[in-house]
C-alpha cells in the first residue's frame, strides 16, 4: 500500500486529504495548524477529519526542526503532499519522501504563485483561474506541474466564492492526477516561469480604498476583501465606511467621489462609474438604503480613502 504524509489545513485540506482516502492511500501523518483564536474560522478542520479516520496528527509551529523532520522520516512515505498547508516546507523535508513532494496551489501556475491567489486573481479582475497540482521544490510554487482544473470567476464573484469552486477543482484535480501518481506513469510539465508571477500576503489595511482608481477597481478590491476577509474600508463624511459588497450600475460619476441616496439605493459616485452598495456599514452600524435615507436624506457624502485599520 502506498504510504504519504500529509501537510494540510482549510477546505482544500479538508477535501485533498478524502481523496487519499479515498484512493486507498495510507496516510501515516497529518501535519496541520492550530487555528489561531485572532482569526475568523470559516473553514472546515483538516484535525477533525483526520480524528473521524483515526490518522496521527501532529500541529508543530515549525515543520522544519530536526524533531519533526525525524518523526516524518521515520513515517517511511512514498510521498508528502500539502493542500494548503501554510509553512514552506524545506529541503531536507522535501526528501524524506521516495518517490517525490506535491502540492496544490489555488490558481492556475505558473500564474498567481505565493500568498492568497484566489483574492490577488479577483482583486486584479481576472476571469478565471482554478487549482494545479505540482511537484514541490524549495522554490514556492514553482515545481512541474502534473494536472489542474480550471474554474470561472465571474464579475460579481467575492473571494470567498470563488474560492469554493477552487477546493472543489482541488478536488477534482487530484482525483484525477492521483492514479498516475501512484502508478508512476504520470507525466509532469516543467513550468516557465516568465509567464507568471509571485504574489505576496494581504493585511487588513490592504482594504482601504482609493475610488480615484475607479469604480472597477474599487469592485475588485471589494470583492477580494468581502467577509469572511475583513472587508474595505473608507471615510463618507468623515465616518467609517465598510463596504462589504457592491454592483456596478448605469448612471454618471463624480469627479470628487461622493455618497449619496438616488431611487432607492446608496450609490458610490466614482471618477469613471457608479457603484450601488448592496451591503455596508457606516459609522459603525449595518446600513440599508432606507436607514441611510432616514439619516442623511438627499445629502451627499464625500468619500475619502480609509485610514489604516
Amino acid at each position: 500500500m502506498t504510504r504519504a504524509v500529509v501537510f494540510a489545513y482549510h477546505d482544500v485540506g479538508v477535501r485533498c486529504l478524502r481523496v487519499l482516502l479515498a484512493h486507498g492511500v495510507e496516510v501515516a501523518l497529518v501535519l496541520t495548524h492550530e487555528d489561531n483564536p485572532q482569526e475568523q474560522i470559516w473553514f472546515d478542520s483538516v484535525a477533525r477529519h483526520a480524528h473521524w479516520h483515526g490518522l496521527r496528527v501532529i500541529t508543530p509551529s515549525d515543520p522544519n526542526t530536526p524533531e519533526i523532520i525525524a518523526q516524518v522520516r521515520a513515517a517511511r512515505a512514498d510521498f508528502l503532499f500539502s493542500f494548503y498547508y501554510r509553512n514552506m516546507l524545506g529541503a531536507e523535508m522535501l526528501c524524506c519522501a521516495t518517490r517525490g513532494a506535491f502540492n496544490m496551489h489555488g490558481s492556475l501556475l505558473p500564474q498567481y504563485r505565493g500568498r492568497v491567489p484566489v483574492n490577488w486573481a479577483v482583486l486584479r479582475g481576472e476571469r478565471i483561474t482554478g487549482a494545479t497540482l505540482h511537484a514541490m521544490t524549495v522554490k514556492p510554487d514553482a515545481g512541474a506541474l502534473v494536472d489542474a482544473e480550471a474554474v470561472p470567476i465571474l464579475p460579481d464573484d467575492t473571494a470567498v466564492e470563488v474560492f469554493r469552486k477552487v477546493t472543489v477543482a482541488a478536488e477534482i484535480t487530484l482525483d484525477r492526477a492521483l492514479p498516475g501518481l501512484l502508478a508512476g506513469t504520470a507525466v509532469l510539465k516543467p513550468q516557465d516561469l516568465s509567464q507568471g508571477g509571485y504574489f505576496g500576503r494581504r493585511t487588513a489595511r490592504d482594504g482601504a480604498i482609493d475610488w480615484h482608481l475607479g469604480m472597477s477597481a474599487v469592485h475588485n478590491l471589494v470583492r477580494a476583501v468581502a467577509p469572511p476577509f475583513p472587508g474595505a474600508f473608507a471615510r463618507a463624511g468623515g465616518e467609517t465606511l465598510r463596504v462589504l459588497r457592491t454592483l456596478p450600475v448605469a448612471g454618471a460619476g463624480s469627479a470628487e467621489p461622493q455618497l449619496c441616496w438616488r431611487d432607492g439605493a446608496v450609490l458610490a459616485l466614482c471618477p469613471d462609474g457608479v457603484l450601488k452598495l448592496l451591503e455596508f456599514e457606516l459609522g459603525g452600524a449595518v446600513r440599508d438604503a432606507a436607514a441611510f435615507q432616514a439619516r442623511y436624506g438627499f445629502k451627499s457624502l464625500a468619500l475619502s480613502a480609509g485610514a489604516s485599520e
